[in-house]
């Protein structure tokens, strides 16, 4: 397992599949500085604090999300009394006093990469990307009166934590897929991920999410080879918006994402275009 206290990058690429995915200690996980920050402070009040109001705290953080999901999942295992699908649900089956002994004080994404800003640069922008991802996917579940809105939700925040944590743990190969696609702005992610790494990150993510023993549905819609569904369809989507618009709504990959979401939600195009500008100034 990793040491985040002295980090052990990966600099040469694990033998295949499996051996990536060993190399990652869900509990061991850094999360956002501020989400850290606002554990503590809550921990210094528990009595006025509830699942709810932690949920809030860590919604836009993926790591401390995962960590919750995988932690009540081993805790969970072999029972099959209801399904555990959200971050919030986990957390009123674990308990407040339960959770802040879990998670005491975190290591934080901060501390990893302090001596390595590029990759925190890089990392940063995934975030960034992930959570407007995370936003159109509610708006378009929403729309859609799908009543797994929570979980698309969370589906999209989580759709890029291999590559979150390429960042982390191995970022001088992360890097070294940035530059190649930045010489080749053709050149397709998995194709670079699998020239640099081996291995394609969607690939990895589904195989830690299995691992890690995530909800079966959340492990479903983030899925991309079940792209016809509905569901996964709203995800990807999201994410392809997220991507696209990241530094305008100026791209040319735009009007063909438009068009599907156009058909995802059985609006014209013109009131979808009007529909996503809207959703991002929110």
């Amino acid at each position: 397992m990793l040491s985040l206290a002295n980090p052990a990058f990966i600099t040469q690429p694990p033998r295949d599949l499996a051996a990536w995915a060993r190399r990652f200690d869900l509990a061991a996980l850094p999360v956002l500085e501020r989400t850290a920050d606002a554990i503590e402070a809550m921990r210094e009040n528990q009595d006025a604090v509830d699942a709810h109001l932690i949920a809030e705290t860590i919604d836009s953080d993926p790591l401390m999300t995962l960590k919750v999901l995988g932690h009540v999942a081993q805790l969970r295992r072999g029972r099959e009394d209801g399904n555990i699908e959200t971050a919030t649900e986990a957390l009123v089956m674990l308990g407040i006093t339960p959770f802040f002994n879990t998670f005491d004080r975190q290591a934080t994404v901060d501390d990893v990469l302090q001596d390595e800003p590029a990759a925190l640069q890089g990392f940063r922008a995934v975030i960034t990307r992930t959570r407007r991802a995370a936003n159109f996917a509610m708006a378009f579940a929403v729309h859609r009166m799908d009543h797994d809105a929570a979980v698309i939700h969370e589906a999209a925040l989580l759709h890029d934590f291999a590559e979150m944590l390429l960042w982390l743990h191995a970022p001088a190969l992360a890097l070294d897929i940035q530059q190649r696609q930045a010489i080749d702005p053709e050149l397709r992610s998995a194709d670079a991920q699998q020239a640099v790494l081996g291995i394609v990150l969607a690939d990895l993510q589904q195989s830690l999410m299995r691992q890690w023993k995530l909800p079966e549905l959340l492990v479903r819609i983030t899925d991309q080879r079940q792209a016809d569904a509905a569901q996964v369809r709203n995800v990807l989507l999201a994410i392809r918006v997220a991507r696209h618009s990241a530094a305008g709504w100026d791209n040319a990959a735009l009007p063909d994402d438009v068009n599907e979401v156009a058909d995802l939600l059985s609006l014209g195009v013109a009131p979808t275009w009007r529909l996503l500008r809207q959703i991002d100034e929110e």
